[in-house]
């Protein structure tokens, strides 16, 4: 009976003790549930924030790809224009070559022209005595050879015959004339603002034409300057060089001129020689 009341004790005992490592194990469970189930949460939350993150970093590349391409649209643009403004660029600066060439094309010519009209004047000057480059006016203006004559050496007073004492001073001008064969000579008569009338001479436009007809008629008639060459033409009182208010201005006014030109298609044909455009 003894035995059996300690096996009965022994047997209890080992539930007791099997009990409570049953719940302590139970325990441990839980937590480590707890745990676990923490974790996931916590997992779960990080990839959702990652997913939302990539979801960010997709629309960032989006809007960077649109960005990129709308500054390639804009590149090439830029480029397309830039190629048209360099071909404009290169016309313009072949319009501006052709023009400077031109241009210096036209300061050759000019330079040509104004070194014959030097050599003209001095020639025609040195030709001149000192008694006659007194009441000779010889200019160049320009690219014109202007000779200028004062009435009292060329006409009798009031009158559109011309006197013996202009006959030498027209000898040596028509030399000059003879001798440059590629120009044109305008005879220019001026007066001064005092009227006259006298038969066949209504006004001063009457005698401004009539001595410069007779200038040509000698020219061409005693010195046998070549009339092609000439024109006669008149100013009357209207192309002044000073004031008609004293006796020394009308003295000035009352003139002959001389008026020595290339010819005017000759200097056509040299212009016309300026380089071509392609």
């Amino acid at each position: 009976m003894k035995t059996k009341f300690v096996i009965l004790t022994a047997a209890a005992g080992m539930m007791i003790i099997s009990s409570c490592a049953g719940k302590k194990d139970l325990e441990n469970c839980q937590l480590e549930n707890k745990q676990l189930t923490e974790n996931v949460q916590t997992l779960r939350e990080d990839l959702a924030a990652k997913n939302s993150r990539v979801t960010s970093l997709e629309d960032q590349l989006r809007e960077q790809k649109r960005v990129a391409a709308s500054l390639q649209r804009s590149l090439d643009k830029s480029l397309a224009n830039t190629n048209q403004n360099n071909i404009s660029i290169e016309k313009l600066v072949d319009q501006i070559n052709e023009s400077n060439q031109y241009i210096r094309h036209l300061v050759e010519v000019k330079s040509k022209s104004d070194s014959l009209n030097m050599v003209l004047t001095n020639n025609l000057t040195r030709s001149l005595s000192k008694e006659e480059l007194k009441e000779v006016d010889v200019q160049v203006l320009k690219g014109v050879v202007y000779i200028s004559l004062a009435d009292n050496m060329l006409y009798k007073s009031g009158s559109y015959e011309i006197n013996d004492r202009a006959a030498e001073t027209l000898s040596k001008i028509a030399k000059i004339i003879k001798d440059y064969k590629d120009y044109d000579v305008l005879i220019e008569g001026n007066t001064d603002d005092v009227p006259i009338k006298r038969e066949n001479i209504r006004n001063n436009w009457d005698l401004s034409c009539l001595r410069a007809s007779s200038v040509v008629q000698a020219l061409q008639n005693d010195y046998g300057v070549d009339p092609k060459r000439l024109t006669a033409g008149g100013r009357g009182e209207y192309n002044p060089l000073q004031p008609n208010t004293t006796e020394l201005g009308k003295q000035r006014n009352r003139r002959t001129q001389i008026i020595i030109t290339p010819k005017l298609d000759q200097f056509m044909d040299l212009i016309d020689k300026a380089p071509e455009k392609d």
